[in-house]
């Protein structure tokens, strides 16, 4: 039972397409093709670009580019294309092409080799080697036209270059996981709550997602149906990976609520799959028949991959989904996180994030210890979690709220860091962090933002990641990081707002 959602990468890829024109004859273009192909097979088979790269024929007419887009938008397999301009590609011939297209753009500003060789270069190498001046061309075509882009500079054996065309691609991955999710709302949300409704038709019409609500008795029926040889795999692998407490053994007076706890992962792993589903919420207010808040499932399912909102939060459900897809294959996670308390002991501030049960073991590289724990609210029996300390390292934090016209990500770059002290009384999982440029800026900035309280965590993708993806989705991002001021953040909060306003027209 502990499988994880498809690899969002496999048989996936971007198309690498190179423009030129017939100016230059045969021998050149073959040149043109040649060296086009080796920069395509070099992105092809480097590790930091989780994606297969597919080159294309050389582009050369306006005909063959709008061709070209229109295929690429019908591959559901294409996740963007990369655009290069290997010699002077007159760019009136992009215009057709660039207006069909619909899948992430990168242009890459590159040559066929890093190093010029001086002493036998002439004409013929210099009409060759004309992208200097041909991308330029290419970039004021996309820039008058208002074309989305990711603009990476330098040549493929630069170990930089090839990461940012990584991250680009990963980004580009979270928007077609975006483009076609399905959220399962388990209930509805907490009532009264501000920062986690929105509506759910900007959301599908602006990012793709479908957001819907079943019943929560729908689940708790599927909850009853478990039968006790479904659960026994799952109770299995609960000894082997985590530290069971001694009263949910299989001797333990508690074995029941470990039991029931298996049959929530068990019915809610089927009822998510069965329905095609690769997010979802819950709401302890919200719980109907079902027994126990859900506990151990969410924290297993985010593991394998699911995006997960609490308190019926779908919004931050398209985050830790997005993240996932993002981080496949990467050292670190991505959870639900919740800003809970402070310390504010002046040169030790930090901000320790919780939530009452659901936060992902991706999270950490310690073995999680399985426990059971009364929950104050809910009203239900004490319900079975998984209780670890996030690993430290450099992570980010990202919030979506609904701003009526728009929505925004609000994000900062964070370093997470032991706690100062254990926390034997805490029966949860949690974070503890240092936020960037300092606590009361980052707090003082977020605030102004309209940040929400719950975030995604992610310390497998970080900063450029969510920038690349913002730009993708069009989507505005207000990033907190160590060059932040808050005088300066909240005029740059008023200019995104005109901007994004203006951007939507009448």
């Amino acid at each position: 039972m502990n499988t994880q959602l498809s690899d969002p990468y496999a048989d996936k890829c971007v198309w690498f397409l190179t423009g030129s024109q017939d100016l230059y004859g045969e021998e050149t273009l073959a040149q043109v093709e040649a060296q086009s192909r080796k920069i395509a097979v070099r992105l092809d088979a480097a590790s930091e670009v989780p994606a297969g790269v597919a080159w294309k024929p050389i582009l050369k007419d306006r005909d063959s580019i709008r061709a070209a887009a229109l295929a690429a938008n019908a591959d559901p397999d294409c996740l963007g294309v990369i655009v290069w301009m290997h010699t002077f590609s007159p760019a009136k011939m992009w215009i057709a092409g660039l207006d069909a297209l619909d899948k992430p753009v990168l242009h890459l500003h590159t040559q066929a080799e890093a190093a010029l060789p001086w002493e036998s270069i002439d004409m013929d190498f210099m009409n060759l080697n004309q992208a200097a001046h041909g991308d330029r061309e290419f970039a004021y075509m996309a820039t008058r036209m208002g074309v989305s882009r990711k603009t990476v500079v330098g040549h493929v054996s630069d170990e930089d270059v090839r990461g940012r065309v990584g991250t680009w691609v990963r980004a580009a991955a979270g928007w077609q996981a975006l483009r076609g999710m399905k959220v399962c709302r388990f209930g509805d949300n907490m009532r009264n709550v501000a920062v986690t409704e929105g509506d759910k038709t900007e959301a599908e019409i602006r990012l793709g997602a479908s957001v819907n609500t079943w019943a929560v008795n729908e689940l708790a029926e599927a909850v009853e149906q478990t039968s006790a040889a479904d659960v026994e795999p799952l109770l299995k692998e609960y000894e082997e990976l985590y530290d069971v407490a001694p009263e949910l053994r299989a001797d333990g007076d508690r074995r029941e609520s470990l039991v029931y706890a298996a049959r929530q992962e068990h019915a809610m792993r089927r009822f998510l799959d069965d329905g095609g589903f690769t997010a979802f919420t819950t709401n302890f207010e919200d719980l109907g028949a079902l027994r126990q808040l859900p506990g151990l499932a969410v924290q297993r399912l985010m593991a394998a991959g699911f995006g997960f909102g609490a308190e019926g939060d779908w919004k931050t459900a398209l985050l830790v989904r997005a993240a996932k897809v993002m981080g496949h294959g990467l050292p670190g996670g991505a959870s639900l996180m919740e800003d809970y308390t402070y310390e504010m002991t002046p040169g030790k501030e930090k901000i320790l994030g919780a939530h009452m049960l659901e936060v992902c073991p991706s999270l950490t590289t310690s073995r999680p210890s399985l426990e059971v724990h009364p929950l104050g609210i809910g009203g239900r029996e004490d319900p079975v979690r998984l209780v670890f300390t996030a690993d430290p390292g450099p992570g980010i934090v990202v919030a979506m709220s609904d701003l009526r016209e728009r929505f925004r990500l609000t994000a900062n770059v964070v370093q997470l860091v032991e706690p100062d002290a254990p926390l034997p009384n805490l029966p949860v999982a949690r974070a503890v962090w240092e936020p960037a440029p300092s606590f009361a800026a980052s707090a003082e900035c977020w605030l102004s933002a309209g940040g929400a309280h719950h975030t995604v965590m992610s310390t497998a993708v970080g900063r450029e990641a969510f920038e690349d993806l913002a730009d993708i989705a069009d989507v505005e991002l207000a990033l907190i990081d160590e060059t932040s001021i808050p005088r300066q953040f909240a005029q740059q909060l008023r200019w995104n707002a005109a901007y994004h306003r203006l951007a939507q027209g009448l």
